[in-house]
This record gives structure tokens, sequence and C-alpha cells, in this order.
């Protein structure tokens, strides 16, 4: 009885917790050191807005490739994740990511607990504290949710919850830290990361490995039943939004309204472009139609591996980097396909194997031409570099898998992470949220026609 209570009521009275724990923070006047840049604070603005933008358009972008039973819970696993994120950022994320460092491994989590003493912090180069605070949430939000097309159609919503809160306090704001943080070690390693190839990535990508290890297959997996897409234009849509969002998340990295910003803005953007064309031309190569799914896919490859070199590496060098990224992608898909291996939406072989390529990449072509405070990488003579974008990348690959495959295990401890045989039949809109995707393709004037047609 007592459990069921707490399953019930739990989460809610630890939100209510928290709140009225906020409640007792004392409150410090905003701070202003003369140091801040109007341009810049505007454009950082805009780009965290941009990124949250990114989060409904993954909701779309995977909620288009699932059975249409399943369109609802797919969505909101992404959607939610801003909720959850937002308050563990404000209490205590922030702090882990970039409080006063703890031997290089971890913020102290003291150092901004409930945000105290953000907005009366000083300057983060040329804008607020707070507001390079709120940039960096925006990343945090939409890295558990990248997680959730691995683990779709099958893991139990609340449990899901779980590792949400769990992934964010020890996988992500650990990696943020290492990679981001002015004392972070893999910084001081001389690893270069622009916005987020690692932090972002490759944690989702290697969280998802983990997810699909531990949830196993789907029944229709297992019978080799093909589910065909539920809906390609939320892919179409989704895509549109990610690739927009991107601009944020890339451009904005450069945390300052200058070249580097526009450098970074182009770089992603040819990325995307080229990696969208090179999937769908290797599939047309391969005996296969082209196809929307394989350029929205392809476009989104080129965004995560043009990720970590954004603001590093040449115009130029992005359609290769795109390119070369979209096909070793495609080509790792392919290979899972025949496997037991059921990451339903592809997330390792895209955000995984896509992050990594990313990062040895930036390696590769890094310029100083480009960005003085970054190096040149082994295309331009150093091929020490290369190596320690290497290391960076097989430390974080293991990180990230070790630990979120104990945290999947845990979560399954503390409560069942898969559904039932019978509630994955159902569907989990209708088990895990009582709710049903219904779209009427065309008018219909007859209400009972339009019923029928809605089932």
């Amino acid at each position: 009885m007592a459990k069921v209570l707490f399953k019930q009521w739990g989460p809610f009275v630890i939100l209510m917790l928290i709140g009225l724990a906020a409640l007792t923070i004392p409150l410090k006047p905003n701070f202003d050191d003369g140091k801040y840049n109007s341009a810049d604070i505007a454009f950082i603005l805009i780009a965290s807005a941009l990124v949250f933008i990114m989060t409904p358009g993954l909701a779309f972008f995977y909620g288009g490739m699932v059975h249409r039973k399943n369109i609802l819970s797919t969505m909101i696993k992404s959607v939610v994740a801003a909720g959850v994120v937002t308050v563990l950022w404000i209490v205590v994320g922030f702090s882990m990511a970039f409080g006063d460092t703890i031997g290089g491994f971890i913020g102290d989590p003291r150092t901004f607990l409930f945000f105290q003493g953000v907005n009366s912090g000083p300057a983060w180069g040329t804008i607020p504290l707070s507001l390079f605070a709120v940039f960096q949430l925006m990343f945090a939000i939409i890295t558990p949710g990248l997680v959730v097309g691995a683990v779709a159609e099958r893991i139990r919503f609340t449990s899901y919850i779980l590792f949400i809160v769990l992934f964010a306090l020890f996988v992500y704001s650990p990696l943020a830290h290492w990679t981001w943080s002015a004392n972070g070690f893999l910084l001081k390693m001389g690893v270069l990361d622009f916005a987020g190839g690692t932090v972002v990535h490759i944690s989702a990508g290697m969280a998802a490995l983990a997810g699909a290890l531990v949830l196993k297959r789907r029944k229709s997996h297992i019978d080799h039943i093909e589910v065909p897409p539920a809906n390609i234009p939320y892919v179409l849509i989704g895509t549109g939004l990610l690739w927009f969002g991107w601009f944020g998340f890339n451009a904005g990295s450069a945390l300052t309204a200058g070249s580097l910003a526009v450098s970074a803005f182009l770089t992603t953007n040819t990325a995307a472009g080229a990696a969208g064309l090179a999937w769908m031309f290797f599939d047309v190569a391969r005996g296969k139609k082209p196809s929307v799914l394989g350029f929205c896919i392809g476009a989104v490859v080129g965004l995560v591996a043009i990720t970590p070199g954004a603001g590093f590496v040449s115009i130029p060098s992005s359609i290769f980097i795109g390119s070369i990224a979209a096909v070793i992608s495609n080509l790792v898909v392919s290979w899972k396909q025949r496997t037991s291996l059921d990451d339903t939406l592809d997330v390792f072989p895209c955000h995984g194997v896509g992050g990594i390529v990313g990062m040895l990449l930036t390696g590769v072509f890094a310029t100083k031409t480009v960005n003085v405070i970054g190096a040149d990488g082994w295309f331009y003579g150093n091929f020490d570099f290369f190596l320690t974008q290497l290391k960076g990348a097989v430390i974080v690959i293991i990180f990230s898998f070790v630990v979120s495959y104990i945290i999947f295990k845990l979560v399954n401890i503390i409560q069942p992470i898969r559904v039932t045989s019978e509630e994955e039949e159902e569907g989990l809109d209708t088990s895990q949220h009582n709710e049903k995707y219904t779209h009427v393709p065309q008018l219909v004037s007859d209400p009972e026609k339009a019923a029928k047609i809605a089932l």
C-alpha cells in the first residue's frame, strides 16, 4: 500500500517540497559590471529560444517515425524533459556543470544552489552569467530527449522520468563540466567541442545503446514485422524545426554576435545540406529510391557531425564532414538492421556515431584561421590534436555508456522499466496516457464516416 501511495504521490510531493525550499533562498540584486554587450545579450536570448524550439522539433521528428499507436507517448517523452530538466538545472544542475570545480570532474552543487548568486554573478564574457546559464539549460533539456528514439514503443513513462533525472545529474552535468567549464579536465587536455559533440550527441548516443540493450527487443522486432512511419510529414516538420533551431545551437555557442557566429552558422547549414544529399544519393547508388526519410535523417546526421567543430573548421570542409558522416551513419544503420539490437529510431548510429565522426573530423580539419583560440588539426600538420580528440571521444564513450547502463538497470530495480506485453500491444498512447492520436486525412462532412477514418 505504501509503495502504491509513493508511486502516485511521490513525484508531486517532491516537486512541492522543492518549491517550498526555493522560497527560503535569499535574493540578491542583479549585477552589472559594465562589461555587458547589448547586441550579444540579444543574440544569445534569440539563440536560446532557437535551441528550445529543437525540443518540439525532435518530438515531431521522432513522433512521425513510430507506430501511430505510440505517437503521443513518444512525443511527450521529448517535451517533458523541458519541465524535468528545467527544475533540476535551477536547483543543482547548473552548479554541477559550471560550479566551483571538484578536481576538474564535477562542479560543487552548492555553488549556485537554487540559482543562488547567478543573477548577481559576474559577466560570462560580454553576457550575464544568468543568460549563459539559460543558454546551457536548453542544451541540457534536449539531450535526454534524444535518447527517446532508441527506447520508444516499450519504455514506461514514469521510469523514463526517473531516467531523465539521473541522466541529467550523473551523465550530462559531469560531461558539461569536463568539456566546457574552465577547470574541466577534458578542456585542460586540449579537447575541443564547440557546441556539444561529446556533451550532447555522444552521451545521448551511448545512453541510447545502453537503453536498447537493457530494454531488449520489441515484439514487432523479434517477429520481423516492419512498422511503417506513422506520419512522414511530421518528420519533415521536425527536421525543419531541428535545422532551424540548430543555428542557435551552433552559432549561439560563439557567445558573441560576431564573425565566429556567422562562420558557425554557415558550417552548420552547409554540413546539413551536404549530409542530406549524401544519405539520399548513397541510397540511390545502392539501388533504393530517393526517400523523404533518407534526406531528413541524413540532414540531422550532418547537423550532429558538424556540432563539435562548427566554430573550429572552415566552411568548405563542412561539406566533407557532413557527407562522410552521412555515409558512415548510413552504413552503421544497415549493419544494425542485421543484428538483434533494437534501437527503434537509430539514435546510436545517427547521434552516437555522428557525434564520434564529428569529434574526430574536428581533430582533422580544425584550423586557427577560423578560430584563433582553437587548434590546427591533422590536415594542417598537427597530428597530436587529432590524438587528443580521439582520447576525449573514447573517454566520453566509455563513461556515457557505463553510467547510462547502470542508470537504466537501477531504474529497473526501482520499478519495471518496460511496459507489459499487453501494454506494448495496446500501444503506449493508451496504456501510459489514456490518450489516442486521431487524424482525419481529409474533410468529411459525415461525423460517423469521419470517426471510421480516424480509426
